[in-house]
Order: C-alpha cells, then structure tokens, then sequence
C-alpha cells in the first residue's frame, strides 16, 4: 500500500501594487539637511513612493491582494486564511485584515494582522505553510502592506530618507505535488527592541498632546546597532533556511532579501561567498517599505523573468524586535501569469469601505504637502462605502442636535 504524498504549500499567486507619487532624493534635499550623493552612498535609495491622501495600507494591500489572487487563477472566495502583515494598519482596531477581506470580496476567510515589523511578510508565509501542510486551510493569503510615510520626522535625516509605502502579496496553495515552501528559519533577538520602535501610541504611552509635542509618533532608529544586526543576521537566518532544505548557498537560483539597504544586501552576498547578481535589489525605487519590501521584490522578480519554473528562491527579512526569518521556496507556477494580474486588476477598481459618520483628518505630512499637490496622475478614490449602505450622515454642532427621546423601560 502506497503512502499518501505529503501537504506543501506552493507560491501559486503573487502581486504588488505601490502608489503613484514619486519622493526623490532631490525633493529632500528641500526638506532636510541632506544630498542625493549623501543618500546613494550610505543606502543606495535614489526614491520611494508616497501614498496619496486617499490612499490607505488596507487600500494598497486589496490591489495587491486581488492582483495575487488573480494571478493564481481562483476566486477570492477560495481564500481560507488571511495574514496581513503591517507596522502602520489604518487603525488599532478592527485589523486591517479583516478590511482588506470585505474590499477583495471574501466571505468566508479567517483574517487577522501579524506584526514582525519589517520581517512580518516571512512570518505571515511560514503561517500559511503550517496551515496549509496542517490540513487546515487549502488557500491562504499572505500580504505585507505599509504606509510609513506618515510615520516620519521630516526633519530627522537619520529616518526620513529610508522608507517608502507599498504592498505585495502572496497565494500559497495546498499540492501534493514536488516543490514549494521547504526550509524555514524564524528569530527574535528581543535585547534589540528599542533600536527601531515607535515610542508613543501603544498601552505604556497612549496618544496625548504631550506625546505629539515630544514627537513620539514617529519612528526612532538605532541605525549603526541596527545595521550590525542586518548584516549578521540576513546571512546567517537565510544560510539556516537554505540548509534546512538539505541545500547549499550555491543551489539558490535567487535570494531576494528585505529591501533595507543596499550596503546590507551587499554585505549578504559576501557573507554567502555570492555574487550581487543573486541578490534581488529594488531598493533604488522604493526605499525601505517594511513588510511590504520582500513581496513587492518577489513579484517584481518573477514578473521581470528573473524566477523560472524549477528554480529555488529564497526570501529573508530582519526587523524591529529584533527579528529575522527566511524561507526557501522552489518555484512552480508560471511566471507570465503575474503581469497578466497587473493589467487585469486596477488600483481605481479597489474600494475599502468606511466608517460612518466619521471621517479623518488630513493624513499627509506637513512636509509631502506640496509634494502631494503637483500635478501628475489622476488618483481616484480607493475608499467607498459599501454600495447599499446610507451615505455618511452630515455632521452637526452639539447645539443643534436633536434631544434624544428616553427609550422605553
């Protein structure tokens, strides 16, 4: 009697999506005290993406989302699981996921958020891996999305040169087929956890005008303890994954790191005695995006030819507390499919419903103002109210509201 094969979880979708406005080095050169050779040289970004006003981490992760879904032929609907991985999600709560959820038209997924900061991505996979190779889910979602630049000190040339807004995702799908997900590494070094944080906000600090005047909302970077960590920790968390695939560096086709530096990925090659033309790098166009970072790489890998069928690829992060993860991957989908998604799927045809009677403040920096004002692609709403629903009411001053009738006992 033969033996059942077992349960993988293959990469059968992939998407990005990253907005429209472009922040380049020249533009921050009018913004703090700092130059574009400065900025190539010690980072290797020249610019990153901005999100428009309208534009929200929910927004950007259900065009991505949608572009994976479609990229792995199936219907929204078929998604068991979803895992949003975020540092910025629109609120504390509901989670982003269970928005992204209803704007791509699921009804019956399980969503929920994973925060591993900049490694949250890696961790969302090896999730969907044990739930796929559990038996528990057949489909599962996996996205990064971030909206940082509404997290940045414009001031603070330190941090405001490295991060950018985007989204990837990723459809892993239960086979018994060869291939797919095979050795995972996942860390966490917690005697790092203040080298990147956000200070106020959270239960220790809630949100005060005191905490806005000491500008704790923004986030704060270690950046020469934490650039040790990366460059330690990248080579050594993929060399782990790899070999626990029963491979060695050379077996690896691709690796596509976390978009963080370039001087990082550099010092990860060299760790595992590669060239640079094994590494992914888009860190030029978009900067540091977090989470986000290794699945927009990954799509953009694929789509741009660099991952074929058979080829074994392998992601790996690092983040805030500290964390770290990596995950080898032998590829097994067609790779035309992803660039057939990104014309098929628009970001305008996207809606995140909203709260009613309620409306946010202006989420654009002071500093992107004029920026975000220049003219340049048309940027349609990607936030509605769910269509049938009443329209937001009109808000009115507390003097002129009716007096509310006592219920009856």
């Amino acid at each position: 009697m033969s033996e059942t094969p077992p349960i993988r979880a293959h990469v059968t979708g992939w998407g990005r999506y990253v907005p429209s406005h472009v922040l380049t080095n020249t533009d921050l050169e009018k913004m703090v005290d700092t130059n574009d050779e400065w900025i190539v040289s010690r980072t290797g970004i020249r610019e990153r993406r901005v999100a428009a006003a309208n534009e929200t981490t929910a927004s950007m992760a259900a065009v991505a989302s949608l572009r994976a879904i479609r990229a792995a032929g199936i219907s929204p609907d078929e998604i068991d699981l979803i895992l949003l991985a975020t540092l910025t999600p629109d609120y504390w709560m509901p989670s982003t996921a269970a928005l992204v959820k209803e704007a791509i038209g699921n009804t019956r997924a399980a969503a929920m958020d994973v925060a591993a900061a900049c490694s949250g991505f890696v961790y969302g996979f090896a999730t969907a891996q044990a739930w796929i190779t559990s038996g528990l889910a057949k489909h599962v979602l996996v996205i990064g999305a971030e909206l940082l630049t509404r997290f940045l000190d414009y001031t603070d040339r330190s941090t405001c040169i490295l991060f950018g807004d985007g989204a990837g995702a990723a459809v892993l799908s239960a086979s018994t087929e060869p291939g797919g997900a095979m050795g995972i590494e996942l860390t966490t070094e917690p005697q790092g956890a203040y080298m990147i944080w956000l200070p106020a906000g959270g239960a220790k600090s809630p949100p005060s005008s005191e905490t806005i005047a000491r500008g704790e909302h923004y986030i704060r970077m270690e950046g020469k303890e934490t650039y040790r960590f990366a460059t330690r920790t990248l080579a050594s968390t993929a060399l782990e994954s790899v070999r626990k695939s029963g491979l060695e560096p050379d077996d690896i086709s691709l690796f596509i790191p976390h978009q963080a530096n370039i001087r990082i990925i550099d010092a990860v090659a060299k760790g595992l005695n590669l060239p640079m033309d094994r590494m992914f790098t888009n860190v030029d166009r978009y900067g540091n995006t977090s989470a986000a970072s290794v699945p927009i790489a990954m799509a953009e890998a694929v789509n741009e030819g660099r991952v074929k069928v058979g080829d074994r690829i392998t992601i790996v992060a690092f983040g805030a507390g500290f964390t770290s993860g990596a995950v080898t991957i032998q590829w097994t989908a067609d790779p035309a499919r992803g660039a057939d998604a990104d014309t098929a799927i628009r970001a305008e045809d996207v809606h995140v419903r909203l709260p009613v009677d309620w409306d946010s403040v202006d989420p654009i920096p002071q500093a992107l103002a004029e920026l975000m004002a220049r003219p340049g692609a048309v940027n349609p709403p990607l936030d509605d109210v769910v269509p049938g629903e009443p329209e937001p009411a009109p808000f009115l001053p507390a003097a002129d509201r009716p007096a509310l009738t006592p219920a009856a006992s």
